[in-house]
């Protein structure tokens, strides 16, 4: 059996090797769909190439894929036995109602396979995300005039609950300390995470400390390198969204974690792989850590924080969440936190602003009426 190619990047860019080989990796996936796909959808590659971020592209073109294995398997919409034999002409039979039916079967479906029966469920957002890759690929097929018809506008409307509808989850001030002494002693540990936390437990609060203080996404932190980190300037670089790049300053705290894991934790970079030596978080196997791995670790601690069980533990953006209240419970003005979040629009800092815990308690403390009452007699 051939070995697998080894892929190897000549970087002229300012970018560091692992942001350049994590984008790569993202397009090839989106490359391996595509090749699977009908040929005439060449078009809309090529818009999603020009006007889609890579990893919404990799989404779009995965709900493609199976609304494509749908029309195969659940409708007489085409006689193709395969993906990529799905025929322009059977596109242009499909109609409104088509989109509308596959939606409703997205709600719950079965999947059986030769030991077991999985049984998927999605709800609004995730329908409404399937709902907008059909419609941005129908409406691009349209305006190449490879559809006679535009049929979008015959599809139903999801109602997914806006941000400001939902209840923002993060954790309180308290919580918080609760959680960073766990992670600095070992408390409310079971045995057996004792034994890992005795190796990690500098990477493991260099961790949560850097989520907690700039509100970093899950991506940003598993991407950084230890040359992200100069010291002597007292900032750090982080490689955000839409190639964006962000230079943030380190306070003290942040200064004192990591280097003390750096110096005291971390493995020497000549037991290292090379693809590794640069990576500032690494796994006990002296790998970059995952964003799977780094979401367990942020869960359990969350869930000492919370006193609830791990599996009930918070994710890393709900970390996120919890810097933003943070710093404006502190006062900050909403505009410095939409910048520090790199948050598209203030309207989604102010979703933060709103999400005042103690304001209910002080407004409930205000409306002591018993013992209003019994002070008056």
């Amino acid at each position: 059996m051939a070995s697998e190619k080894q892929v190897k990047f000549y970087n002229k860019s300012d970018k560091p090797d692992n942001i350049v080989r994590k984008e790569h990796e993202i397009v090839s996936k989106c490359e391996e769909i595509e090749a699977q796909l009908p040929r005439f959808l060449r078009s809309f590659f090529a818009y999603l190439r020009g006007n889609v971020l890579p990893l919404s592209r990799l989404a779009y073109l995965g709900d493609i894929k199976f609304f494509c294995c749908y029309l195969i398997e659940e409708t007489d919409l085409t006689d193709a036995e395969k993906i990529s034999d799905i025929k322009l002409s059977d596109f242009n039979k499909i109609k409104a109602i088509d989109i509308n039916l596959f939606i409703d079967y997205c709600r719950k479906y079965t999947v059986e396979k030769e030991d077991e029966t999985i049984i998927y469920e999605n709800g609004s957002k995730t329908l409404a995300r399937k709902k907008s890759s059909l419609s941005v690929m129908f409406k691009q097929l349209y305006r190449d005039e490879l559809l006679e018809k535009n049929i979008t506008d015959g599809f139903d409307p999801i109602r997914v609950p806006k941000a400001s509808e939902r209840e923002i989850k993060a954790l309180q001030d308290d919580e918080v300390m609760i959680m960073l002494d766990a992670v600095s002693s070992g408390t409310h540990l079971t045995a057996k995470e004792r034994q890992y936390w005795q190796k990690t437990k500098k990477r493991d609060k260099a961790i949560l400390i850097l989520f907690l203080t700039y509100g970093l996404r899950l991506f940003e932190l598993q991407q950084l390198n230890v040359s992200s980190f100069n010291f002597s300037r007292g900032e750090f670089k982080i490689y955000r969204k839409r190639d964006k790049e962000a230079v943030m300053p380190l306070n003290s705290s942040v200064t004192d974690v990591v280097t003390d894991y750096l110096e005291n934790e971390r493995a020497n970079d000549d037991t290292l792989a090379e693809a590794h030596r640069d990576a500032l978080f690494l796994s006990l196997q002296g790998k970059r850590m995952t964003e799977r791995q780094i979401r367990e670790l942020v869960k359990k601690y969350t869930a000492i924080g919370l006193a609830t069980s791990r599996k009930a533990g918070y994710s890393p953006h709900k970390l996120r969440a919890t810097a933003a209240t943070s710093l404006i419970g502190r006062g900050n003005s909403i505009f410095d936190v939409q910048a520090l979040l790199d948050h598209e629009q203030v309207t989604t800092t102010q979703l933060y602003a709103g999400h005042k815990i103690n304001v209910k308690r002080d407004l409930v403390k205000d409306m002591e009426w018993e013992l209003e009452r019994k002070e008056g007699e």
